[in-house]
């Protein structure tokens, strides 16, 4: 019989398998909120990463007691692995990147399995109960930020196109109206183009395109149904085109 097998007594795998379970189930936790808000990475992948990371550190628990092997050094290899586990579910969408939240959570169920292989369980308990807090609690919190108007020294920007529909009459008095009132509250007005629609009637669309730091489409409504008041215009429409930033990270 090898020395690993006679080391491992009842008692010891007892330790081993209870360390194991408690991983499992702290990263089905956490992964239970994820799966909840149907997220790439739920209930299963988190749990199954920390039941890995356990059993790598159970491992190195095990080497520690038979050849006085570091568990740090096992422990950091984990680190490393879930960087590359956590790089996949990360994508790119355009201009913006999506899954660092997903990528992070993975990396926290790693921690928490970690924890627990170490024998650390009121820490891991502890540790998977801040990553759901993180998750129930902040996210109302970003969310409410988010609708907040930025200023000028935010890295977001948004690109808004704005259509009114009028009599062919009426367009000058309806390009000047659409400049002024929408140029107001840090819009910045970068084209406007008039193109008569099909079929006959007398009609003319009106398009403009706006940029604005940061994100207010409170601020563009208001401006739009100011316009929406004037008798020559039938339709008034917005939306918006595109939200750039540096590497936007969508709240995943």
């Amino acid at each position: 019989m090898s020395s690993f097998l006679a080391a491992t007594t009842a008692g010891s795998i007892g330790v081993f398998a209870g360390r194991a379970a408690i991983a499992l189930a702290l990263g089905a936790l956490v992964g239970l909120e994820r799966q909840w808000r149907q997220r790439m990475a739920g209930l299963r992948t988190n749990a199954l990463v920390a039941l890995g990371a356990a059993l790598f550190e159970l491992l190195a628990v095990q080497l520690t007691a038979i050849q006085g092997v570091d568990p740090t050094r096992i422990a950091a290899y984990v680190v490393s692995g879930i960087g590359f586990l956590g790089a996949g579910v990360i994508l790119r969408d355009g201009i913006s990147v999506r899954g660092i939240n997903t990528a992070a959570t993975i990396w926290c169920s790693a921690a928490v399995g970690v924890l627990a292989g170490a024998g650390y369980i009121i820490q891991a308990i502890g540790g998977a109960v801040l990553v759901v807090a993180a998750h129930l609690l902040l996210r109302p919190v970003a969310r409410r930020i988010d609708k907040m108007p930025a200023g000028s020294e935010t890295e977001l920007e948004t690109l808004y196109r704005f259509r009114a529909i009028c009599r062919s009459a009426d367009e000058a008095h309806i390009r000047a109206l659409a400049v002024q009132a929408l140029t107001r509250d840090d819009f910045l007005l970068r084209a406007v183009r008039s193109e008569d629609l099909d079929g006959g009637g007398g009609l003319v669309e009106v398009t403009a395109e706006l940029q604005r730091y940061g994100r207010d489409d409170v601020a563009l409504e208001a401006a739009v149904s100011r316009l929406s008041l004037e008798p020559s215009v039938s339709a008034v429409t917005w939306n918006v085109v595109e939200t750039t930033a540096p590497l936007a990270a969508a709240d995943e």
